[in-house]
């Protein structure tokens, strides 16, 4: 009687320990827990220029963002598109204006424009690539050029990408590549 009066005891003190335990997270763990994958994406692609563009950021801490995109093909003014972000006007221009996504009257193709200007805390990928919308024999796209950015820590970007349709070098823009 006296072991199983001892074993009952045992078994109630660390019932009372295990219950009376407060755990807590690792301080590690609750930031990344609190970070939950912050993302903002924006995906921009022209398939009658050939010209694509990708603005990501990533496990966000502070993000102030103004991007816009003005994107059109051929040469009437109903092809034209814009789209913007966080509070940038979202006009497309007017022909000749040379703004972001004005439009030469003389001008063949088509074009991309993109103008980006943020603040961030986190993770940012900005990239652009330009291809040849007709194919070659094997079917395939063949690459003209493309760029890459890839940055992580405290930083302010300001950026003017310009891919146009049958442009030649000279034309006003920080980042060019002619499309065909």
């Amino acid at each position: 009687m006296a072991m199983k009066l001892t074993a009952l005891a045992l078994i109630a003190s660390a019932a009372f320990l295990i219950s009376s335990v407060q755990g807590e997270m690792p301080l590690s763990f609750a930031a990344a827990m609190n970070n939950a994958g912050a993302k903002d994406v924006l995906a921009v692609r022209n398939y009658d220029t050939g010209a694509t563009l990708a603005e990501e950021y990533t496990d966000l801490e502070h993000l102030e963002r103004k991007t816009t995109v003005a994107s059109w093909g051929g040469l009437s003014s109903s092809s034209k598109s814009a789209g913007s972000s966080e509070g940038a006007e979202a006009d497309g221009g007017s022909a000749g204006s040379g703004g972001l996504g004005s439009i030469d009257a003389g001008m063949s193709g088509g074009g991309l424009e993109a103008s980006i200007n943020s603040n961030v805390i986190g993770q940012a990928h900005i990239a652009w690539q330009s291809f040849d919308p007709g194919t070659t024999i094997n079917g395939r796209h063949p690459l003209i050029g493309r760029s890459v950015e890839d940055l992580t820590g405290v930083f302010s970007i300001e950026k003017f990408i310009q891919l146009w349709s049958g442009s030649t070098p000279g034309e006003i823009s920080v980042d060019w590549l002619p499309c065909s």
